[in-house]
């Protein structure tokens, strides 16, 4: 891998877990001085690298820079001298070390993700935060999460900062109580996370495997924490496992997004589908059925390869549950796509009309789909505002074709 490859790939990975170790050093005080540093580390290395060449460990490099960059901040900043260092002078070396060792970045990371899910700060800043401290967000990627624009979203966060100023929250793991007020949030941010990299809208790439992987990383650190290890927390990461088995068979060798009735299920991961069932029964622990218990069962079902009606019947039912619990727009239409299989298209095209979302590609796209057969006249319009809808270049492709197939 190149260098001008490498370090925005590197950047996804550990500028977010150089921030962590820096603000939980720092302080929510001197956030910005943390998210400084770590971006002044990788403008080393875009400078370095292609004079000196890559180094041998590229993680270990900017971990150096990144501690070395922080000592001289602590040297030379006057108001930490005159402040605190009177108090610790019988340890004068501790006072500007900086620990990057993966138990204290995994440790900064999960006291991150609840010390941003403080009540005092407001659900949609909450995750915005997350997104761009923990994950490495950025603005636009954010602004697309939210379905908003950039200037909201920079309010938003400037208004969080000062609100964990203000507050003095400490970046520390908060009691059981506070940790399960919190975990909410905390599985919402990584839940979008993993889907920013599974249908990725943001960038023009259809599949970003590193966003996935990060978000499954993190949930795999609530998992393994005791105070953390909850039936949601079991179920996103078990909807995480079945949605990840299918990376390969997602995309073809033009990297063009392959439908789900069009995967060659040779190249599902059945290993990952067997961490997904483990993670599904562990779900079961608990007596609350969380949105996560029900995405999972509908992934899961979703990794059964034959086609038949129990299939279907079950998929449908969870989707009516998980409209109970939670209404979302996409989860309505992918409803509509399980009672087509189940009750046949004409009641599909009757159920989908109703939901009236004509801001959705994704809605014309399935009302396209559902007319073929029917009306092919009326599937091709649907299909046409599809494409006029569609934001992923990815997206048009598939839409096209499936015009392309109306016209033969």
């Amino acid at each position: 891998m190149q260098h001008h490859e490498l370090i925005p790939h590197l950047f996804r990975i550990e500028y977010r877990k150089i921030v962590s170790v820096l603000c939980k050093r720092f302080g929510f005080d001197q956030v910005e001085i943390a998210e400084d540093i770590a971006s002044d580390t990788f403008l080393t290395a875009a400078q370095t690298w292609p004079l000196k060449g890559i180094p041998e460990e590229p993680a270990a490099w900017l971990y150096s820079v990144a501690r070395n960059k922080a000592k001289n901040y602590l040297q030379r900043d006057r108001v930490f001298e005159s402040k605190i260092t009177p108090t610790v002078k019988s340890d004068a070396a501790a006072l500007y070390e900086i620990d990057l060792s993966p138990q204290n970045i995994s440790d900064s990371q999960l006291q991150m993700m609840f010390a941003i899910c403080h009540p005092a700060i407001p659900p949609e800043a909450q995750i915005g935060l997350s997104l761009r401290i923990l994950c490495g967000f950025g603005i636009d990627e954010i602004a697309d999460a939210f379905l908003t624009n950039r200037e909201t979203i920079n309010k938003r966060l400037f208004r969080a900062r000062e609100k964990l100023r203000e507050e003095k929250i400490p970046i520390e793991l908060p009691t059981q109580g506070e940790i399960d007020a919190r975990l909410n949030t905390v599985l919402t941010t990584l839940y979008l996370l993993f889907s920013e990299g599974y249908y990725s809208a943001s960038q023009q790439q259809t599949l970003r495997k590193d966003l996935c992987l990060e978000a499954m990383r993190l949930c795999y650190m609530l998992v393994d924490n005791p105070y953390t290890n909850k039936p949601a927390v079991n179920a996103l990461l078990a909807l995480m496992c079945f949605h990840a088995s299918r990376f390969d068979a997602r995309i073809n060798e033009s990297g063009e997004l392959v439908l789900y009735d069009e995967q060659d299920t040779s190249l599902w991961n059945q290993e990952l589908i067997s961490k997904g069932g483990y993670f599904l029964q562990r779900a079961t622990a608990g007596v609350i059925v969380s949105k996560y218990h029900l995405e999972a069962s509908i992934a899961y079902w979703n990794t059964r390869k034959e086609d038949t009606r129990e299939k279907w019947e079950n998929i449908l039912q969870l989707y009516n549950h998980l409209l109970q619990l939670e209404y979302s727009p996409i989860a309505a239409l992918n409803r509509t796509y399980a009672l087509s299989k189940v009750k046949g298209k004409q009641e599909a095209i009757n159920e989908a009309e109703k939901l009236k979302l004509v801001t959705s590609h994704f809605y014309f796209a399935l009302l396209g789909d559902l007319y073929t057969g029917i009306d092919n006249q009326k599937a091709k319009v649907n299909l046409e505002r599809a494409i006029e809808l569609a934001r992923t270049q990815s997206d048009k492709q598939i839409i096209q074709k499936k015009i392309d197939r109306l016209l033969k």
